[in-house]
This record gives C-alpha cells, sequence and structure tokens, in this order.
C-alpha cells in the first residue's frame, strides 16, 4: 500500500445521494463498504464530514442567524453525520471511535490527539464530528488540521467529480481534468474544490491532498494502493 495512514474527507451533501436533503442509506452504505476494503488490507482510517444536507454555518446570516451560532449549528449537523456513518461502518464490522471538538460525552469522546492517535494503531477507524470546536472554520479545515495532527499520509477529499476541473464539468462541457496541481496553482486558481485555508495547512506541513470521485466503487482502494490517473494530486 502506498499510504499507511489516510485521512478520508466526505462533504456532507455527498450523503443525500439523490435525495434532496438528509442521509441516503443505499450511499452511506456504499461508501462503508469502500472503507471496509481498504480498511482490511492494513490502512488506518480517519474520517471528517460535513454537515452540508442537513445545515451549512454559512446559510445563517441569510435567515438572520448570527454567524458564530450558524457555524456552531453546522458542527451538530456534522456530528449526526458522523453518528450515522459510525453505526453504518460498525454494522459492516468495523470498530470505530467518534470524536468531537465539542464535549458532548453522551455520544461521543472529546477530541485527544494521542488517543486519536492510539485508536488508529489499534485498528479503530475514528471519525471526527463538529469541526475543530470553533467558528468560521470549514470541515475542509478541519481535514487538513487533524491529518496533521495525526500524522496522516494524506488527505482524500471524496466528491461527486472525479477530481479538479478547469471548470464545473457538471455545467461546462468543455471542462479538462487537471491530473496534477501545486498547492500555489490551486491557491491561485482559486479553485473551489477546498478553501484556502486547508490548502495552506496542508502546504506548509507537505501533506497532499487528492480529490477524488467517490461513487465509483473502488477508487479509494486503487488510490490507497498508488495507482496513477485516479482524481487529482494536489501537492
Amino acid at each position: 500500500m502506498k499510504y499507511k495512514r489516510i485521512l478520508l474527507k466526505l462533504s456532507g451533501e455527498a450523503l443525500m445521494g439523490n435525495q434532496q436533503y438528509g442521509i441516503d442509506p443505499i450511499r452511506i452504505n456504499e461508501y462503508a463498504e469502500q472503507i471496509k476494503e481498504i480498511h482490511e488490507s492494513g490502512v488506518e482510517v480517519a474520517i471528517v464530514i460535513g454537515g452540508g444536507n442537513i445545515y451549512r454555518g454559512v446559510q445563517a446570516e441569510a435567515s438572520g442567524i448570527d454567524r458564530v451560532q450558524g457555524d456552531y449549528m453546522g458542527m451538530l449537523a456534522t456530528v449526526i453525520n458522523a453518528m450515522a456513518i459510525q453505526s453504518t461502518l460498525e454494522n459492516h464490522g468495523l470498530y470505530t471511535r467518534l470524536m468531537s471538538g465539542i464535549k458532548m460525552e453522551a455520544v461521543c469522546e472529546p477530541f485527544i490527539r494521542r488517543r486519536a492517535v492510539r485508536h488508529l494503531e489499534k485498528g479503530r477507524i475514528v471519525i471526527f464530528g463538529a469541526g475543530i470546536g470553533n467558528p468560521y472554520f470549514t470541515t475542509d479545515s478541519t481535514a487538513s488540521l487533524r491529518a496533521i495532527e495525526i500524522e496522516a499520509d494524506v488527505v482524500l477529499k471524496g466528491t461527486r467529480v472525479d477530481g479538479v476541473y478547469t471548470a464545473d464539468p457538471e455545467k461546462d462541457p468543455t471542462a479538462t481534468k487537471i491530473p496534477n496541481l501545486s498547492f500555489e496553482e490551486a491557491i491561485r486558481g482559486g479553485y473551489s474544490v477546498m478553501d484556502t485555508t486547508a490548502f495552506t495547512l496542508c502546504q506548509e506541513n507537505n501533506v497532499p491532498i487528492i480529490v477524488f470521485d467517490m461513487n465509483t466503487s473502488g477508487n479509494l482502494l486503487d488510490i490507497v494502493k498508488g495507482k496513477e490517473n485516479v482524481g487529482t494530486l494536489i501537492s
């Protein structure tokens, strides 16, 4: 395996599947099967999940809710998704731990770096919920930060498209896929795959990012094996 320890970032929207809202049981089970596949091949897996299928902090201001309050609401949405992923993974026979950036002892452990690393070493899948516990930080930034803290080899950003394109491939038929990008190009080009904070954190700590299509079965396994041309490598 090319990567021994990975951080998988999934967007909340990805969990919706073909629905307009919430969690699609078919999609979440497909993801669990792919995660189980790489875990059984010896890869240590940590997961960060967004909350956009339930609530987005940036929506808050438009509806008159204070931005900070809205961001905390978004963090709670990620915990709902994290609990759903945890339960689904356990149904597939995997051992998991859910760690939260906000204390809520009834449902998850608080995030303690050493404990998270220990869980991974023991073969448990660690899911990070509630972002980093602070407003104004996206779940992409959380993914980069947690990846650095647990010393992951790579951040894998699972999306609906198979990499970074010159334009939105869902809207522009002339859009072409970019196989490799430097962090400078990613930041300067204004690609909306991840925010600048997330890119900068990974750049400063030499953690590569691979953007790939999580909805195509087998992609995740191909990436951890080191197969070329799956997704876009940002390094």
